[in-house]
């Protein structure tokens, strides 16, 4: 059973307008005690993101009169942001959000690979932000109680053959008997897929092996 978005996420939606000043945002930071916050307009969709790190591009990046011809698109837009006074000029665009029907696992993997902690939950229809979702709220999923867990593993188990599961710290040990190799590799596949797991130590026995290469005769 997959586990959705709107099971977890925090229901305050921790945004600022684009007009909000470099000291509003920080106020706001550290008001919820974030690293970020979402850039939202007037009908509450959202815009972009203002980071930590973008506030930091005031410290790092020197105050010019001019751009060089020589620099990529990335580096003029991070002088510009630099020079910004206001949320709309500070924030990198666009935002990146998820929806509360979204799976937990397919949020986590948009967090890993786009390098955030936060990410803001629009709702479907209106595309308005209606809540934040933080990695700590993700990362709870894997201390799932026992008993939760071992319901969601035996229901994405195949029907017909009793399996005996262990569960240690989120690694879970499955045994039992099934007709194939392709099975036994696919109910392990099932299982790492539940949200919760963090690996599967697969003892379950094929009764024949359907993947060995069979030469050919000669």
């Amino acid at each position: 059973m997959s586990i959705e978005v709107r099971e977890i996420m925090g229901r305050v939606a921790i945004a600022v307008l684009a007009d909000a000043s470099f000291a509003e945002i920080v106020a706001a930071m550290k008001r919820f005690a974030v690293g970020a916050v979402t850039v939202i307009d007037a009908d509450r969709r959202p815009m972009g993101v203002v980071s930590e790190d973008d506030l930091l591009l005031k410290e790092i990046e020197p105050v010019r009169h001019g751009m060089s011809m020589f620099e990529s698109r990335h580096r003029r837009r991070e002088h510009e942001r630099a020079t910004g006074a206001t949320a709309s000029q500070l924030m990198t665009s666009p935002a990146i959000t998820v929806t509360p029907d979204t799976s937990v696992r397919d949020a986590a993997r948009l967090m890993h690979a786009k390098h955030i902690k936060q990410l803001p939950v629009i709702d479907v229809v209106t595309g308005r932000i209606i809540g934040t979702l933080h990695q700590r709220d993700v990362l709870r999923v894997f201390t799932r109680p026992a008993a939760e867990l071992e319901a969601d593993i035996r229901a994405a188990l195949p029907a017909g053959g009793p399996f005996t599961i262990g569960i240690d710290a989120g690694v879970v040990k499955v045994g039992g008997r099934v007709r194939s190799r392709s099975q036994a590799i696919a109910l392990t596949e099932a299982v790492r897929n539940v949200e919760g797991v963090v690996d599967v130590l697969c003892e379950v026995v094929p009764d024949n092996d359907d993947l060995m290469a069979v030469p050919p005769l000669l």
